[in-house]
């Protein structure tokens, strides 16, 4: 089981902090950095040091470290057009050295759409413009040398020089879906991704969600083990009790709550958890860190449930 850190920096981050943590997991050898692409916050946060986009952290991400992975869970189709995307994804891929990774979505936080005005259309048009900007990265990705791709899309026609937008990556960085395993995301999943995260769910739901994608592989003609079977869970694991409750504090979370429904309590316990998703079919875990100033949590994963779990 491969581990990497993803953070939810809308709800109050600078830069100067996420690339402490960047560097952190660097040095402790965590498999990659993610961060959320939002431009709100969410509940209670106050938001503050900062808003700060993803892809923007990202970039700088790229140039500050050194061979951590980097990406997003995930980028709305809402927020970035399919070629100015295209730009931005190799671009960051070059000042990395090839180390991208691009976790894409359909948008569902209305809100922030409204306060920024930004078009949130219907679930459907969404769906429509993530299949095009995923055939839009694909014709890029695969043209051959001197190629142009040529796409009518459902929402926008391309008609771009391939090689000029070619990413460090041969043929470009991982692309990662997720969600609740319909049909619709089961068959862009089968056709585009690298990669199936389940977000937040029980091991039970996270089964059947990777099950249901397995189907639509097989009904595809590819073979499901070329996917990366993932998920991600709320962190909240302490050496005592009185160290989990501290820290499911700091993230206004009941301990209990955590401990039902996220990777919560001690090392043995979250170790137990991650073993469960394992026997399941996973490979990778993003553990959901809240709480960015207590690097002594990084610390002590790295430590105590790594070396058991990898």
């Amino acid at each position: 089981m491969e581990l990497r850190i993803f953070t939810e920096p809308q709800q109050g981050a600078s830069y100067d902090q996420l690339l402490s943590v960047a560097r952190l997991a660097e040095e402790c050898g965590y498999g990659a950095f993610f961060r959320s692409d939002h431009y709100l916050k969410m509940g209670s946060a106050s938001g503050l040091p900062a808003y700060t986009d993803a892809w923007t952290t990202l970039a700088g991400l790229a140039r500050d470290t050194s061979t951590i992975r980097l990406g997003t869970l995930v980028t709305p189709v809402t927020f970035r057009a399919p070629g100015v995307f295209a730009v931005q994804v190799a671009q960051v891929d070059h000042m990395s050295a090839g180390r991208v990774e691009v976790g894409l979505g359909a948008g569902w936080y209305g809100d922030e759409h409204t306060a920024y005005g930004i078009p949130f259309p219907p679930l459907g048009e969404r769906y429509k413009a993530l299949e095009d900007q995923l055939a839009l990265l694909d014709g890029i990705w695969t043209a051959q040398p001197g190629g142009k791709v040529e796409l009518r899309g459902q929402t926008a026609g391309f008609s771009l020089d391939a090689d000029p937008l070619r990413p460090a990556q041969n043929p470009g960085p991982p692309i990662i879906l997720g969600g609740a395993g319909g049909a619709k995301g089961s068959r862009l999943a089968a056709t585009y991704a690298s990669e199936y995260n389940v977000a937040f769910r029980p091991l039970d739901d996270t089964e059947k969600i990777h099950d249901s994608v397995r189907r639509a592989c097989e009904t595809q003609g590819r073979d499901p083990a070329s996917m990366v079977w993932s998920a991600a869970q709320v962190l909240c694991c302490g050496a005592s009790d009185s160290e989990v409750e501290r820290r499911a504090q700091a993230i206004g979370r009941d301990a209990a709550e955590l401990r039902a429904h996220g990777l919560a309590g001690s090392p043995a316990e979250v170790i137990d958890k991650i073993q469960g998703f394992a026997a399941a079919g996973a490979s990778r875990m993003y553990l959901q860190v809240l709480d960015l100033a207590d690097t002594d949590h990084i610390r002590l994963v790295a430590e105590e449930i790594m070396p058991q779990v990898a």
